[in-house]
């Protein structure tokens, strides 16, 4: 993927009342062609940035700069981005020609090529003789198709989409995601997404911008969010996470050596202060080994609370270092688990697997 920044953020900040910050110091480059997803909770500021992008919101302070010019005083229909809402923003008295065929008219495109450019995009997303039917006589799943379709028909080099299949069951959501991800691939058209959905986010995008309180936490590839939080409300807020408190004993390069209940733990030293320094321990459940080899640094008693059986992987919940909620991830490829509530049992993990990070 080129290097090139087409979408840049620099210094930015948004307040609607003088006081408060909802979006702040926010800085961040998007790649030409890249898909980039801006993540985090209700609130984050994840919208905002994206509504300021698309010329909906003002810039209170700092510069937004789009293939490099400066575009905060640009109205919408100048930025010639594509915006794809969560609630299709369709227009209900249209057919789906009609609405796809919507931003050409504006732009006072020949009409040969309107019929030609709306034919190839409700092709693009899989909807070819559906032209002549209104939003209401299609799925949820269709009408974000044509959603789609309009926001790419007039071939704009940029493409937002905010929490664009919120609205879908859970099944049609993940195939939308994987559609939507593949005309991307097609197309090499540059997307800036927005959700609170890490699995969406994960599944998707080439990086991910984790944001909370209009601030972004971390930006990196989506397997580099997973294995390397730098942070623990990133390591919280991607995927399942397993949190033991402790206090810093040792420090020495990249490692540490923290005090929890019931002994000690020897971990990265990601995010932490010095000796004495309270600390967030970090660990994904499916890295958790039982009955670990006498080499296996950091192995404690544990006690099995709770077995739930998920079909490709069984968790189990256990007791242990002074948490009743530890949870690790079996799978069920080779047997089936062989543990029984009450049991107790060794469990363990490698050093390079926990992250010590601050307290959240």
């Amino acid at each position: 993927m080129p290097n090139e920044a087409y979408v840049r953020f620099v210094n930015v900040q948004k307040t609607y009342d003088g006081e408060t910050l909802v979006v702040r110091d926010f800085d961040l480059d998007v790649a030409r062609g890249e898909f980039l997803t801006l993540l985090g909770p209700s609130g984050s500021g994840k919208t905002t940035c994206l509504m300021m992008l698309a010329g909906f919101e003002s810039v209170t302070r700092g510069e937004i700069v789009l293939d490099g010019r400066p575009i905060n005083n640009a109205p919408p229909h100048r930025r010639d981005i594509g915006v794809v809402f969560q609630n299709y923003a369709l227009f209900p008295h249209m057919t789906v020609d009609e609405n796809v065929a919507f931003p050409l008219e504006v732009r006072k495109v020949p009409q040969a090529e309107i019929e030609e450019r709306t034919r190839r995009a409700l092709e693009m997303v899989q909807l070819s003789g559906f032209g002549h039917r209104r939003p209401a006589q299609l799925s949820g799943g269709q009408q974000q198709r044509v959603a789609v379709a309009r926001a790419l028909v007039f071939e704009p080099k940029l493409v937002l989409m905010d929490e664009p299949l919120g609205a879908l069951d859970k099944q049609m959501r993940e195939q939308m995601q994987y559609e939507v991800k593949h005309l991307h691939e097609r197309l090499g058209v540059t997307v800036v997404y927005v959700t609170h959905d890490q699995t969406e986010a994960l599944t998707m995008s080439n990086r991910i911008a984790v944001m909370e309180h209009g601030a972004i936490q971390q930006v990196a590839t989506p397997q580099d969010l997973y294995d390397q939080p730098e942070n623990a409300f990133v390591a919280r807020f991607i995927g399942e996470n397993n949190r033991l408190l402790g206090t810093v004993r040792e420090v020495g390069g990249q490692t540490c050596v923290v005090a929890v209940k019931g002994g000690e733990v020897k971990a990265l030293a990601v995010n932490v202060g010095g000796v004495g320094s309270r600390s967030t321990l970090s660990l994904r459940p499916e890295r958790v080994l039982i009955d670990p080899s006498a080499e296996c640094p950091n192995v404690f008693e544990a006690r099995v609370e709770e077995l739930i059986y998920h079909g490709d992987h069984t968790r189990v919940r256990v007791r242990t270092c002074g948490c009743a909620d530890f949870i690790i991830k079996l799978p069920n490829a080779a047997a089936r688990v062989q543990l029984a509530e009450g049991e107790r049992i060794r469990i363990g993990w490698r050093l390079e697997d926990c992250r010590a990070l601050d307290l959240i």
